[in-house]
């Protein structure tokens, strides 16, 4: 992320009426998400996936905050092993022992979106990978404990990239949170990486989905000809969990946690 105009963003602050339709949109992403990590086993396409959580989607009266945004074919991103994020699901892409698999998945209802990730294993898989993904989910709940009326944008940023680096994994750089309301993407972006103390102070009402992306190795990235997918560059593993969060004068409310 490079060059970001502060001055010029945009950030909408929610009213609680807007933070509980919020929290009914990620209830229903949170629940998608339950039955996805509950059917993902060896033998599975990424396409079967996708077809599930169509399914679910209907059977909740939501619609997809992913299908059709900027072109993109499916309902779900599932990323495996060294795909980053915005992995597309493939009828041919058949989940095996050992895999790890992102999955990303969003949606509105009644208006609001809701947008939340996370990285499942397939079986058992290696200490490296078990590792990323307890590190990746840990380094989540470092950010969202900043998340505080007060704090400073960068912060969120720096507890992540803390935890991750002195754990010896990397932090994406290309891909970031952002904030989130009415539109999928809106101001803040959100940083995986920052210095303590800096950035925008942060204010009851905003709401943000804070969605760290982490490398086994290097943190470069690269996409591939279907201009979505997104892989690490040394071929090495990749894990990503994400919530949407809102600051309240109380804390933080993970609204994509059920």
């Amino acid at each position: 992320m490079k060059a970001i105009l502060w001055e010029r963003m945009k950030i909408y602050v929610k009213t609680p009426e807007d933070i509980a339709k919020l929290r009914e949109a990620n209830l229903v992403v949170a629940e998608v998400l339950d039955e996805l990590e509950g059917a993902c086993r060896a033998g599975v396409s990424t396409w079967e996936l996708n077809e599930i959580a169509g399914r679910k989607l209907k059977q909740l009266h939501a619609e997809s905050a992913f299908l059709g945004y900027h072109g993109y074919p499916a309902v779900l991103c599932t990323s495996v092993n060294d795909v980053v994020v915005h992995g597309i699901p493939r009828k041919d892409v058949v989940l095996k022992e050992g895999d790890i698999i992102g999955l990303d998945f969003g949606c509105f209802k009644h208006g609001f979106c809701g947008d939340s990730a996370r990285t499942v294993a397939i079986g058992k898989v290696t200490p490296e990978a078990q590792k990323l993904m307890d590190v990746t989910k840990e380094s989540l709940a470092r950010a969202i404990a900043q998340c505080v009326p007060g704090n400073r944008l960068q912060d969120i940023g720096w507890a992540v990239q803390s935890y991750v680096e002195e754990n010896g994994f990397s932090v994406v750089r290309q891909f970031v949170g952002h904030g989130i309301g009415r539109a999928m993407h809106e101001d803040p972006p959100v940083p995986n990486y920052g210095s303590p103390g800096r950035g925008i102070r942060l204010k009851e009402g905003y709401v943000i989905a804070i969605e760290p992306m982490v490398n086994a190795g290097s943190y470069e990235v690269e996409i591939l000809s279907d201009r979505w997918t997104a892989v690490t560059k040394d071929g090495r593993l990749s894990a990503h969990f994400e919530h949407s969060v809102a600051i309240t004068e109380n804390g933080p409310f993970v609204l994509s946690r059920k």
